[in-house]
């Protein structure tokens, strides 16, 4: 029953046209060749005659990461292009994500696809929110789907006192992802602080402090 809902994931992912989100492909397939030095909107071909079985594999969503060596108790493993040069042109990718307890896929977006998730363990409480401030959420379990729309600020939590995890699927090979608090406050040149203190009501030393939580590394 798994592998049934896993591969209807991935079929609704890859059927019909109005579903794609990156440009259809001219060819057969055109795996990534990143030793190009070549600006395209995407990744260049690798010449067909290199080309192996090799390019179009993966294992590593075989096994689940870790979720507990950060604070938001999450392991991502991503099935994207960089993972897999096969999957360059071909409008699809793939993603892991482990949940510790009280773990957080904290509120993002995704610029350029809509992501279908399905629970492979466990119960998570997820929400995406509309342009018009709606917020829509769902409590899901083990063997259900859930569908955030493209570009639509959205999070995950797993609230119960088990770990979970989910298979996601995204219409893009390069989803992108843009975490909405990093981005706001550990910006590099940094967004002014007057802006922040206007866009929410709050002090400059909030803001500060809020900012030193998300300044770059050194």
């Amino acid at each position: 029953m798994e592998l049934l809902f896993v591969y209807l994931i991935i079929l609704a992912t890859i059927s019909g046209d109005t579903l794609a989100s990156d440009p259809d492909l001219l060819q057969d397939v055109c795996v990534a060749d990143f030793a190009s030095g070549t600006k395209v909107n995407g990744i260049p071909c690798k010449d067909a005659a290199n080309i192996t079985a090799a390019d179009f594999f993966f294992d590593g969503l075989v096994k689940a990461a870790v979720p507990n060596n950060n604070s938001f108790g999450l392991a991502l493993t991503a099935a994207f292009v960089n993972q897999i040069p096969g999957l360059n042109t071909m409008g699809l990718s793939l993603a892991r994500a482990e949940f510790a307890p009280g773990g957080l896929v904290t509120p993002h977006t995704h610029p350029r696809a809509t992501e279908i998730v399905f629970v492979l363990e466990g119960i998570l409480d997820v929400s995406f929110i509309t342009t018009s401030n709606v917020r829509v959420s769902k409590t899901i379990k083990k063997g259900e789907v859930f569908v955030f729309p493209r570009a639509l600020v959205h999070f995950l939590k797993n609230n119960s006192d088990k770990l979970a995890a989910v298979l996601a699927a995204f219409n893009s090979q390069s989803p992108g992802v843009q975490l909405i608090v990093p981005s706001l406050f550990g910006a590099t040149p940094a967004v002014p602080d007057d802006v922040l203190t206007i866009a929410f009501q709050t002090g400059t030393e909030e803001v500060q402090k809020i900012k030193s939580n998300f300044a770059p590394k050194k």
